[in-house]
Formats: structure tokens, sequence, C-alpha cells
């Protein structure tokens, strides 16, 4: 397995467990007050599911040799 390969799968499992987090995060107490006076939810939970489907795709992409692929 090439290392692109591994870099891929090590970014495609830590972006799902990004979003997993900050799903969780979400429906915490602190997320449903924030929603309740401001409408949207923190930075920082943003910031992981945003985060996690950037980490998903392109550990996906590396993973089936769409990017990093030499030529």
């Amino acid at each position: 397995m090439s290392t692109t390969r591994i870099v891929g799968v090590v970014l495609l499992i830590a972006g799902i467990v990004l979003i997993i987090v900050g799903v969780v995060a979400s429906r915490s107490l602190g997320e449903s007050l924030s929603r309740a006076f401001l409408g949207r939810f923190t930075h920082q939970t943003m910031w992981y599911i945003f985060g996690g489907i950037a980490a998903a795709v392109i550990g996906l992409l590396l993973t089936l040799g769409v990017v990093g692929r030499k030529r």
C-alpha cells in the first residue's frame, strides 16, 4: 500500500471522527442555548463539522487515487 493511500485512509477516518464529534456537540445543552439565542451553532462545532467534511473528502480522494497519483 502506498504512502498516499495510507494518508488518505487516515484522513478519511479522522474526518469521520470529526463529523461525529461535531454532530454530538451540536446536540449539547450549550449548543441548544446558542441556537435558541443566536440562531446558529458555535464556531467550534462548525469547525468540527466542516473540517471533518473536508478531511473526509480529501481522504476519500487520496484513497481512491484520484488525487496524488503519479503521472
